[in-house]
């Protein structure tokens, strides 16, 4: 259990410093995911900025993840059961065009304070507050490779066992504080766990560049 997203930053930040770095680049996915990101660039000596993706939601169920799409239009499709087998290839397309839709308005926001960073020849950290289906952060993480990164790290305070294991596979080391076997949601790991909307993004970015400056 996290006090707080900043304490589970703090405890992040200590299990990374085991590690050396090439040219360090924290890429955290909005918004929760920032909140920490900006710890961790800040106690790292790294680079901040951001990587979106969303999820693609389920039909009649909006909170349960089919996928994720990632600000360039790529695609990754959750494991799929009966259920999930039935959904169309119509729906899949109008519900990335939906996310990809608010991720264009979030990311035009986010560039008038923060060009995008270059990736290749970096080690490059992504995180979130937490992993639920693995789904977002693997569509950010296909993006990351493509951009020819020297290694690609996983950073988040909890994340399910059985995800571990599949995102592995996307990344050269994943580093996890907490992993259980069910994770109902994200919050139920933190006291304290308040909405994060893109004003506070914004307002982080803002500050890692003044203080960087």
């Amino acid at each position: 259990m996290f006090r707080d997203r900043e304490d589970a930053a703090h405890q992040l930040a200590a299990a990374l410093r085991l590690f050396e770095f090439t040219n360090p680049l924290v890429l955290a996915i909005p918004c929760g995911g920032v909140v920490i990101g900006a710890i961790l660039a800040r106690e790292l000596g790294a680079e901040l900025d951001v990587i979106l993706s969303h999820k693609l939601r389920a039909p009649d169920h909006p909170e349960q993840a089919i996928g994720a799409v990632s600000e360039s239009g790529d695609l990754y499709l959750n494991d799929i059961d009966d259920e999930a087998a039935s959904i169309s290839d119509d729906y899949i397309h109008r519900e990335k065009q939906h996310q990809l839709s608010i991720l264009a308005d979030r990311g035009k926001s986010i560039r008038q304070v923060r060009a995008k960073a270059l990736i290749v020849g970096r080690s490059v950290i992504v995180v979130d507050d937490g992993i639920a289906t693995g789904s977002t952060m693997i569509a950010a993480l296909k993006v990351v490779r493509a951009q020819e990164p020297a290694a690609v790290i996983v950073a988040t305070p909890v994340a399910p066992t059985d995800q571990i294991r599949r995102l592995e596979r996307y990344c050269d080391r994943f580093v996890c504080l907490l992993s259980t076997a069910r994770l109902g949601t994200v919050g139920q790991f933190y006291e304290e766990f308040p909405s994060v909307d893109d004003g506070l993004v914004i307002h982080l970015l803002k500050r890692w560049r003044a203080e960087t400056a």
